[in-house]
């Protein structure tokens, strides 16, 4: 037997979150989902301190001091640290409206504008917002269909709206926004110090071994070398390891400590990339920056060391949702439950057995006894004297032929 049963397939809210975004852990970690050159990124630091605690190390902590590598271990777990939870925490997303609040947004945009000529250009979706005296536009989202808070901005990969939107990070693989804005600054800033360590000691590693062996000698005695062309019978060589470590640092150190520096400068005006870019407080009406306190160190404490929001996409929410399924069911046959004996009456009926009766169950249709006639209740020309046999009639018999 058959039986339809109701279950609750537990599903979490990330699973049905608009955007172009990819959940791991059942929802913990959130990124963008080009994640490319954020691995790069990984292998760059990876690489780059594996080969310094290597071969550098060990040799300054036995000639200069031991607190030489434990303080690049410091610079370095403390950098992978904030580009973790930069890279794998919400940076703000706004949800989206719901399609009763997307509907009601609509009717009060209608009954604000009016009814606009068929030909003509609706007037922009905008609303006036005063924060500190000062009128701040909020701007409609034809996407999210919400207006969206100040600050905030859609972001075209991630395809969300982000609260206190800086810009989308490739090298972390995620937006940076509200809530990992100073994740991300820290990471720059830890970056961009164990970067400018191994490249200082890289630099003293070589001039120290070059006092004592030589330069020459100290490129041939590292590890990694590979030959070079034979000029006047001496075979000179080259430390690839060395030269590889000096030139990512090289390369790395102008634009992370670059960007350290503009984003050092961002903080400091309580000012965001994306307001940078597109001039906000710096256009030609010379509107001044409402967010800004006047106090370099009061924007530095509300950017850096302010009270970190709450995410309110509630990413591991339940949604319960019912899917019924057939389900077989065997019931063990017992002696009750056994197929009902029919008897055969003395009219010729078929009788159900005293076992169904007493299951009270409902009989099969072909189980269903007929009720016997008395033969004086019954036609004329159908009773049957005491001592007459009935006789077939011709059909049955045909039929039983």
């Amino acid at each position: 037997m058959s039986v339809m049963v109701a279950r609750k397939k537990v599903v979490r809210k990330w699973e049905k979150l608009p955007g172009r975004n990819t959940f791991c852990c059942d929802g913990r970690i959130m990124m963008a989902r080009q994640k490319g050159i954020f691995y790069l990124t990984l292998f760059l630091i990876l690489g780059t301190c594996a080969l310094f605690f290597a071969f550098e190390c060990r040799y300054l902590a036995v000639q200069l001091s031991p607190a030489i590598p434990v303080f690049a271990a410091v610079l370095f777990l403390f950098a992978m640290a904030t580009l973790l939870r930069t890279s794998f925490s919400d940076p703000g997303v706004i949800p989206r409206a719901l399609p009763d609040e997307a509907a009601f947004i609509e009717m009060e945009i209608e009954a604000t504008n009016g009814t606009v000529p068929q030909g003509q250009r609706p007037p922009p979706r905008i609303k006036n917002f005063q924060i500190n005296n000062q009128i701040v536009k909020l701007k409609y989202c034809y996407t999210c269909k919400i207006f969206r808070p100040p600050r905030a901005s859609h972001c075209s990969i991630c395809d969300n709206c982000v609260e206190r939107f800086d810009h989308h990070c490739p090298w972390v693989g995620n937006c940076v926004g509200k809530r990992n804005y100073r994740y991300f600054y820290l990471f720059i800033l830890s970056l961009s110090l164990l970067t400018i360590y191994i490249f200082t000691f890289n630099i003293v590693y070589v001039a120290l071994k070059s006092l004592k062996i030589g330069f020459l000698n100290t490129l041939k005695e590292t590890p990694g070398t590979y030959p070079s062309t034979e000029m006047g019978g001496c075979s000179q060589s080259l430390t690839l390891l060395t030269v590889l470590e000096v030139l990512i640092c090289f390369f790395t150190l102008w634009s992370v400590v670059g960007l350290t520096g503009f984003h050092t400068f961002l903080v400091a005006l309580n000012q965001t990339t994306n307001e940078d870019i597109k001039g906000s407080w710096t256009g030609k009406n010379r509107v001044q920056n409402p967010y800004s306190h006047g106090n370099i160190v009061k924007n530095c404490c509300e950017v850096l060391c302010g009270p970190l929001p709450p995410s309110v996409l509630d990413r591991r929410g339940i949604l319960q949702q019912e899917e019924s399924t057939a389900q077989e069911e065997s019931c063990p046959r017992g002696p009750s439950a056994q197929e009902p004996t029919v008897a055969q009456g003395p009219g010729g009926q078929a009788e159900e057995s005293s076992a169904q009766q007493k299951d009270g169950s409902v009989p099969h249709l072909s189980a269903v006894p007929v009720p016997s006639l008395s033969n004086a209740e019954m036609p004329e020309e159908k009773q049957l004297t005491s001592g007459e046999l009935p006789v077939p009639s011709q059909d049955t018999g045909q039929a039983e032929h």
